[in-house]
């Protein structure tokens, strides 16, 4: 059995569907609360959902655990109870990662970009302490993400006991199937498309630094098919821990983005610059790479998904269907 935290969520779904559908029993550790998420498990036959609450009981009962796959957080760079994500985003995993080490299970988990601040800094998954330490989030979202790192750091640095296998995920901007209930944390495409449904242009931020012209911003754009790819190969290969990138490895800007979604569509591109809203100001990351060498040099080799390919079939497949759930 594999157990998924997050399971119901983004990244968790496709993560759980891509398990079943190679046939494995899954169980999704999270919270569906009275939203959408349920529509991301609809299509697969799962092993069960547990509220995260209830995991002291389960591990009580030994169950026998192929891996925890722990994408559950709060995700939201606009967050600000700093308790309940800490409690969210530190103390879990570090629950989880304690249970993985005594039990002898694989541990992979979600980290993010989000660690890696402004980009001053570049984007390189060095765990090494001094790296680590090195590192200035923007928000409350990144620096619990780095807490989290830096714990597992310093455990491995003491010889506290590890899980046979870990792995620490870096995901850039994610894209793709079952963000749907993810409200303002959706991805850009997302809110592009919908913004054009409704007859309106595909608005982006203007630039409030005189390097960067209105759109010009860049981001690594990364399809969650990519991101799974990866969290697969991990599985299939035990031997290799550490902490990851996972992206695509090239900045593309918003504007190439929006024309990608466009050219999706069949549609002429129509596009209009806002004001950046006050709360992200001084807190927006305006170039983000992820250097793929490290997992690359560990041996995978799955070609990234361009983003003209990523989004058309993004758009094209699930967009405008009306049961988009993968």
């Amino acid at each position: 059995m594999y157990v998924v935290t997050g399971g119901a969520g983004f990244i968790g779904s496709n993560l759980v569907a891509a398990l079943c559908d190679r046939g494995e029993e899954v169980l999704v550790v999270d919270r569906l609360r009275d939203g959408v998420k349920w529509r991301n498990l609809a299509h697969h036959g799962i092993a069960g959902i547990l509220d995260p609450d209830q995991l002291p009981a389960f591990w009580a009962g030994q169950p026998k655990v192929s891996a925890v796959l722990h994408m559950g957080a709060i995700s939201a760079t606009t967050a600000t109870d700093g308790d309940l994500v800490a409690a969210t985003n530190l103390t879990l995993p570090l629950a989880l990662w304690a249970e993985c080490a005594t039990r002898g299970i694989p541990f992979i988990y979600a980290s993010s970009a989000a660690t890696y601040g402004d980009g001053a800094l570049g984007f390189a998954d060095d765990e090494s302490a001094a790296a680590l330490a090195a590192l200035r989030p923007l928000n409350l979202y990144g620096w619990s993400k780095l807490a989290f790192d830096r714990r597992v750091a310093a455990m491995l640095a003491r010889g506290y006991p590890a899980p046979p296998q870990w792995a620490g995920l870096r995901f850039f901007n994610v894209y793709g199937p079952n963000e749907y209930h993810k409200g303002r944390m959706a991805s850009v495409v997302f809110h592009k498309f919908h913004e054009v449904a409704r007859g309106e242009p595909a608005r982006l931020f203007r630039s409030d630094r005189p390097d960067y012209a209105d759109g010009a911003q860049m981001r690594d754009f990364v399809h969650v098919d990519d991101c799974v790819a990866a969290m697969l190969w991990l599985l299939d290969n035990p031997k290799v821990s550490g902490l990851f990138n996972i992206g695509s490895g090239q900045a593309r800007s918003f504007v190439d983005l929006v024309r990608a979604m466009f050219a999706g569509l069949g549609q002429n591109d129509r596009i209009e610059f806002i004001d950046m809203p006050p709360d992200l100001r001084g807190k927006y990351q305006y170039f983000t790479e992820a250097p793929m060498a490290k997992l690359r040099a560990a041996g995978f080799d799955r070609a990234p998904t361009t983003l003209e390919d990523g989004v058309g079939r993004y758009v094209r497949d699930f967009l405008v269907n009306p049961d988009p759930h993968r």
